[in-house]
């Protein structure tokens, strides 16, 4: 078979946007690895809101690529209780960032939205084609909606400019690295650290928000980054590619599988008051697997992994 095009040089100099964050922080940590110069700069120095001074900087660098996981992201209470900053920053954001870079001379780009851009109902499991076929969830449409106009926005520059910018949209993501606040993290970490202090606590019993029964893709955050650079390298289409492991499981089992590795002994209750989400999101991962991507980190190796660099970092006894 033949080995596919190379779209980036082998020690290409690469903008991470987002670099302190889960997904960002992942993506540096591999890029690095594999001997290309990571790019950064923090918030203070650089608001990413900010188009003028994002294409000043970019002007400046002169990457030969641009990652873009930099984003306002965070689990259903957050998405309900600040959906104006999920809309509004996030938009910004990307105009800042995908726009500078283009105005930048710069040759490849890789925006990463999310799952949650596709219809609450989608046939499962999802795949790219299912993209503005039916209504979202309403739990993060506004966050959704700010990632659709990104891949828009990607396709805008591609069909007008022939930019050779592309569209990832990532599973539920966790690792080190990861949100660990009760208001704004997603499940995952929420789990972790309610189970965690649970134990801590000594405690009978964990109340979890809905019914326990929708069913969610979980992606190590390791995999993710492999699975990027794999984009940046030979990918180039305007189509978004899913990335994901192609498996899933219910919000229960889930936390069967964080009782266990936190070791928890009690019960696990769940409160029906409280919304679900979304019933199902299991990504079509074919066109990713195709390109020769599959994941390596077990679910259960991952979530003991992550729960130990939590303790490790000190926060869970904060």
């Amino acid at each position: 078979m033949t080995p596919p095009r190379e779209l980036l040089p082998p020690r290409a100099r690469i903008f991470v946007a987002g670099h302190r964050g889960l997904v960002g922080s992942a993506v540096a940590r591999q890029l690095a690895d594999e001997g290309h110069e990571v790019l950064t700069r923090g918030r203070a120095a650089l608001d990413l809101r900010d188009a003028a001074g994002t294409e000043a900087y970019l002007r400046d660098v002169r990457p030969d690529a641009v990652v873009l996981a930099a984003a306002t992201v965070g689990g259903i209470m957050a998405n309900q209780n600040f959906p104006v900053p999920f809309l509004e920053d996030n938009l910004r954001i990307q105009l800042s960032v995908i726009g500078g870079a283009h105005a930048a001379g710069v040759g490849r780009l890789l925006f990463l939205g999310s799952s949650c851009i596709y219809p609450k109902l989608a046939p499962q499991p999802i795949t790219e084609e299912a993209l503005l076929t039916g209504p979202l969830e309403p739990t993060n449409e506004p966050y959704a909606i700010a990632k659709i106009a990104g891949i828009t926005q990607v396709r805008g520059y591609r069909q007008q400019y022939g930019a050779a910018y592309i569209s990832a949209m990532p599973t539920n993501l966790y690792g080190p690295g990861d949100n660990f606040d009760l208001e704004t993290s997603h499940v995952l970490p929420a789990l972790i650290r309610r189970f965690h202090e649970a134990v801590r606590d000594g405690r009978e019993e964990v109340v979890l928000w809905g019914s326990g029964t929708p069913r969610r893709e979980f992606l190590h955050v390791d995999d993710l980054a492999r699975a990027c650079s794999l984009l940046l390298r030979t990918y180039d289409d305007g189509t978004p590619v899913n990335i994901g492991c192609g498996e899933d499981l219910t919000i229960r089992e889930l936390a069967e599988t964080v009782r266990d590795v936190t070791g928890f002994t009690g019960r696990i209750a769940f409160d029906t008051s409280k919304p679900d989400g979304t019933p199902r999101k299991l990504l079509d991962v074919s066109r990713l697997r195709k390109l020769g991507f599959a994941p390596r980190v077990p679910l259960a190796d991952g979530i003991r992994d992550t729960y130990e660099w939590w303790l490790r970092s000190g926060a869970a006894s904060a």
